[in-house]
């Protein structure tokens, strides 16, 4: 097989294979065993019909047919890896000469990954705001878990933002009971914003007993979309008693005997959380510094599929309908035009990123542990609530793997740059990224365990072998 490569852009190429029919011979083996088990013919058992009383019956036209669609894949594979190139996306292929007997020659265009000149990633510079802690930041810490303990008192007053109300709600559109939207005795804290807009603006103010009517836009149900009269009555109104924050509270509340000690340890939470948020601005950092340093060719065809995926994705709950969704995105003060420039800005940065991520992984030659991987897995089982083995049966069923792994090795690359740059915080301050993005050290450790179970692994076989 012969296969040539011409650059159609620098994200495109044409692949130009030809394949003599002498290699197709066990393409022409193995579509014949299968038409000997589908073909019944007289006086043979299923499987033993000669070659050319098959053809004769199902016509050579058909038989090269078949040849041809189920060779093509692994000649171009073969083409693929003959010519190094690293292909995005599927080939859009053409047979472009087939003579029986002679030769197949096909034309395979499909994107690739863009030559990418990388920049020096110890030249890097980050900066990030400094890790801070107020003291009304662990305040708010600690009226939380004091309200988490409170106790909800009734009260003789009219109905104010914090307080805790039971309701009756009904609705109307133009002129006509939505009974979906009806309903007694409901328990809602005012200020929260958990319910219909406009619903805490009318009811603060409102003594028990006491009703309003106002209007708001339903968002749900056969109605969703359009506007409606809603009357609210209140039934009961409580508020919240938080208990003292002393010592007591903090015995009730945590292991720690003295409010003090509750207060350093909210402290901790809270410079941790911080900390968390600051090294999520420091991986952003380091990935829109080089976006803004490296050029990067952009496939054209794999940044539309992203955006057709997105767009399909934002109709698809509105059954496709190009009407619903611009007036879905009139009442969210946008229009089709400002999501279609978001969209496709969105979907260059992502496809940008990904080939750059994936340009420095190869670089740096990137390896993917089994820990990283089982790291990934249990994160991803916890967050749809499955065990892992049944999140990966989910991943090989849905063809997700490959992608899971490529997930996982941009993230290990973004570690890396975040290690070879020099990140300060805006007062000059270096910041020390190893807690939250490792080093190359604990690279090197992991690759020792992984060499070390191996050998254990070889040195039990052999036991059981000389056994």
């Amino acid at each position: 097989m012969k296969s040539t490569v011409e650059q159609l852009s620098p994200t495109r190429v044409r692949l130009n294979v030809e394949v003599p029919f002498d290699e197709l011979e066990p393409d022409f083996d193995r579509a014949f065993k299968q038409l000997a088990q589908q073909v019944r013919l007289p006086g043979f058992r299923p499987g033993k019909a000669p070659r050319k009383l098959l053809e004769a019956r199902v016509g050579r036209a058909a038989v090269l047919e078949q040849v041809v669609n189920d060779a093509l894949p692994a000649r171009y594979s073969e083409a693929v890896t003959s010519t190094e190139v690293k292909p995005l996306g599927q080939p859009e292929i053409e047979i472009t000469k087939l003579e029986d007997g002679q030769e197949l020659v096909f034309t395979a265009e499909v994107d690739i990954r863009p030559e990418i000149t990388l920049p020096d990633l110890s030249a890097l510079k980050i900066t990030v705001d400094p890790v801070e802690v107020a003291d009304e930041d662990v305040e708010k810490e600690l009226e939380s878990l004091r309200a988490r303990f409170g106790t909800l008192k009734s009260v003789e007053r009219a109905v104010a933002n914090g307080d805790f109300v039971s309701i009756d709600l009904s609705a109307t559109v133009e002129g006509e009971d939505v009974p979906e939207a009806k309903t007694e005795g409901l328990s809602h804290e005012v200020g929260s914003g958990q319910l219909i807009e406009g619903l805490d603006d009318a009811i603060i103010g409102l003594s028990v007993d006491e009703t309003k009517v106002f209007t708001t836009k339903l968002v749900a149900g056969p109605h969703a979309g359009q506007d409606a009269e809603v009357t609210v009555t209140v039934k009961s109104v409580k508020e919240r008693e938080l208990p003292e924050a002393d010592d007591e509270f903090a015995q009730l509340a945590s292991e720690f005997d003295t409010i003090d000690e509750l207060k350093n340890n909210l402290t901790e939470q809270v410079t941790r959380f911080k900390s968390i948020q600051q090294a999520e601005k420091i991986r952003d950092a380091a990935l829109e510094t080089l976006l803004e340093q490296v050029e990067v060719p952009l496939p054209e065809k794999i940044v539309q599929a992203q955006i057709d995926d997105t767009v399909h994705n934002a109709i698809h709950g509105l059954d496709h309908d190009e009407a619903k969704f611009e007036e879905a995105l009139k009442e969210q003060g946008s229009s089709r035009e400002e999501f279609d420039a978001d969209t496709r800005s969105n979907a260059e940065k992502a496809v940008k990123t990904q080939l750059l991520m994936d340009a420095i992984a190869d670089d740096l030659d990137i390896q993917v542990g089994q820990q990283d991987i089982t790291e990934r897995l249990v994160l991803m089982s916890r967050q749809y609530g499955i065990e892992p083995q049944q999140l990966i049966q989910l991943l090989q069923q849905n063809n997700q793997l490959p992608a899971m792994y490529a997930d996982v090795r941009r993230g290990l690359t973004v570690a890396a740059v975040v290690e070879a740059a020099t990140v300060t915080d805006t007062a000059g301050n270096v910041i020390d990224t190893t807690e939250f993005f490792g080093s190359g050290d604990d690279a090197a450790d992991e690759d020792e365990a992984d060499e070390a179970e191996a050998d254990e692994a070889a040195a039990a076989e052999d036991a059981d072998t000389n056994a």
